[in-house]
């Protein structure tokens, strides 16, 4: 079954319901997503893509939050096509990257980045090229708006391409995972079981919608329930919990977010049993909540987030309970294994650890993707023999079926909800005039969970300046990779085998934020 045809089945049956209403004013109802997808699915299919390799063809979106870029989104499902979102924080190095890789046939912009996102499209053959921006113009709609705004959702099956969500490992290099419908499907029909999701449901949406969390976590629960949202094109502490204050209806009962933004909803004056009395779930992901956070923000608010794990490959794996019946939502664990998902902890030799072991966490299960794209050898490294998929990550299970992880891919920076490679960092530091090496580690940072910085060594001892190489940076790649600080030093630890000792710098270092 397409995915879109799925997500659609709960709509209300007269679609004039509010389906998406923004801090700006404007109101969707679901006849309006309806026929705004359907002009863009025409538009799609209009341009008679080709796909490569026997997967269909690619629409890459590198623009801004929008209700539109979200259309976007459904329209190219609805196609029959593959989605790839790319964070539009990336520069054109990254994108390079991307577009050569996954070989989109259409490829969304925002206008003001036509004039460099245009040759990187040419040589990277890309067929079709358009704009969408944030104020709802660009030529995407310009186009979209001669078309019919009926479509017959194109007919597939449950293990075609969906979407292209890529991630990276320590190399640096980012690796394309491939999601079938029928993995997104699974992990949003559980979801909804999961989080005892109602008809009158109506969530605060301010994530971002280039990655899981934000499109596939959030927007599917809303999505496939046929229940609105409140939608912040951009996160604003202050904005989410007028939302979640309004009393107009339909009023907030969930909000989904990374634990920096519980950080800045806790800095607001805002943040009261009272304000929160209507909510009936806060939920926490994409990096590890502090356990002092958790306790505060349940103090403030009268609600304990419900925290859980997921990942770009596998969608959600585990969640804390949503009912009190079935066990307390503990501070530091992402709860048990969601139904349908398999989960393990095994020692090197992939042998299972006894209760209460750390060992390396190992899954299976419908929501699990296929492989990473064009990869076959990082695709065989990544699963046993049996098909369980290698995480990366360590932990354990206690004797209460809960999962506690206690490290992840090693050297991996998880900073304000983002995933920052170190390797790729260094790759750009050690290009620039004056650096011999560079190492770049994550410490605490009381914002943003971790802060990156980098240690540097310079030639000749040379005095580098920090703020230049920073800006040097900054005009590269996305502004959440660039290290917040850079150190000086002669050296770098190394141990016997000349591998720089990270663990060793992220000790001297774990105060810079504090």
């Amino acid at each position: 079954m397409n995915l879109f045809t799925a997500l659609t089945a709960a709509w209300p049956a007269t679609l004039d319901d509010a389906a998406i209403l923004t801090d700006t004013g404007l109101h969707y109802t679901w006849r309006d997503l309806d026929r705004a997808t359907a002009m863009v699915a025409n538009l799609l299919t209009g341009l008679r893509l080709k796909g490569v390799a026997g997967r269909p063809p690619v629409v890459a979106a590198h623009v801004d939050k929008s209700v539109e870029a979200l259309v976007l989104y459904l329209a190219t499902l609805r196609a029959g096509f593959a989605f790839l979102p790319l964070n539009p924080a990336y520069r054109q190095t990254e994108l390079d990257y991307f577009v050569n890789d996954a070989c989109p046939s259409v490829l969304v912009c925002r206008s003001p980045d036509q004039d460099w996102v245009v040759p990187l499209a040419a040589q990277g053959r890309v067929a079709h090229l358009f704009t969408l921006n944030d104020d709802r113009t660009g030529s995407l709609l310009a186009h979209a708006a001669a078309q019919s705004d009926q479509h017959d959702t194109a007919s597939v099956q449950a293990d075609d391409l969906a979407a292209i969500l890529y991630t990276s490992g320590t190399t640096g290099r980012s690796k394309g995972a491939l999601l079938s419908h029928g993995n997104l499907l699974s992990n949003a029909r559980t979801l909804l079981r999961q989080w005892d999701w109602r008809t009158d449901d109506v969530l605060v949406h301010a994530l971002p919608i280039f990655h899981i969390h934000g499109l596939f976590v959030a927007g599917h629960c809303a999505l496939l329930s046929g229940t609105p949202m409140r939608w912040l094109n951009k996160f604003d502490a202050t904005g989410v919990m007028l939302q979640i204050e309004d009393t107009t209806a339909p009023r907030a009962t969930v909000f989904m977010g990374v634990p920096t933004m519980y950080g800045r909803l806790l800095d607001t004056a805002y943040l009261t049993p009272n304000a929160c009395a209507h909510m009936r779930l806060f939920v926490s992901g994409s990096a590890p909540l502090l356990t002092a956070a958790a306790e505060a923000f349940a103090q403030r608010s009268g609600h304990q987030i419900l925290e859980r794990y997921g990942m770009s490959e596998t969608g959600m794996l585990c969640s804390n309970p949503c009912r009190p019946r079935e066990g307390p939502r503990l501070p530091g664990s992402v709860g048990r294994p969601l139904p349908g998902v398999r989960l393990r902890i095994v020692d090197d030799q992939d042998a299972p650890c006894a209760t209460g072991t750390v060992g390396h966490v190992q899954v299976l299960g419908p929501n699990v993707f296929s492989g990473y794209l064009g990869m076959p050898d990082k695709t065989r490294e990544a699963f046993t023999p049996e098909g369980w998929f290698r995480t990366g990550d360590v932990g354990l299970l206690d004797a209460q079926g809960y999962v506690h992880l206690s490290g992840r891919a090693k050297d991996l920076i998880i900073s304000g909800g983002f995933n920052v490679y170190p390797a790729e960092v260094e790759s750009h530091l050690d290009k620039l005039p004056g650096v011999v090496e560079s190492a770049v580690v994550g410490v605490p940072h009381p914002d943003f969970g971790e802060g990156v910085i980098a240690i540097v060594v310079a030639e000749n001892n040379e005095a580098l300046d920090e703020q230049a190489l920073i800006q040097s940076l900054k005009d590269t790649i996305a502004g959440f990779k660039v290290p917040k600080r850079v150190f000086f030093t002669t050296d770098l630890p190394r141990n016997a085998m000349g591998k720089v000792q990270k663990n060793l710098l992220r000790q001297q270092h774990q105060e810079t934020f504090a």
